[in-house]
């Protein structure tokens, strides 16, 4: 009777890991920049975007889906232990990794050419007094 249990324990301890596995990882992310900032007037328009360094695991990208301002890591989901940044693709309807190949939509962060299978990790983002635009997990 102990070794069903202990194979149980063991199977599940190996899908966890599995499951780990293309997991960006966790990091605090406070990035805050005024409306007024050069570099967010880029995302003004439905279809910007912009790269910020120095947040997140790789990086930042903010883009203007025409209807709301979402913020994704720049850390691809390919072998994101390698850290490898996505680059913002002209038109910017999608990022590239330049490791892999792999590319992903900037509408939603997910997957639109192998190897991905996970999206790009997304933050939360808040305009506040519209005057200042945050980002944070």
């Amino acid at each position: 009777m102990k070794y069903p249990a202990l194979l149980l324990l063991i199977l599940t301890g190996i899908s966890c890991s599995k499951d780990q596995e293309g997991r960006i990882p966790d990091v605090a992310v406070n990035f805050r920049a005024s409306l007024n900032d050069p570099r967010i007037n880029q995302i003004n328009n439905a279809g910007g975007a912009v790269a910020i360094s120095g947040y997140g695991v790789s990086g930042l990208i903010l883009y203007n889906t025409g209807t709301r301002i979402v913020a994704y890591d720049r850390c691809s989901s390919v072998n994101p232990q390698q850290a490898c940044a996505v680059n913002i693709d002209n038109p910017t309807l999608t990022a590239t990794d330049p490791c892999s190949g792999a590319k992903f939509s900037l509408n939603d962060g997910t997957p639109v050419k192998a190897p991905a299978k996970r999206p790009l990790k997304q933050y939360l983002v808040s305009i506040i007094n519209n005057f200042e635009i945050a980002v944070t997990n």
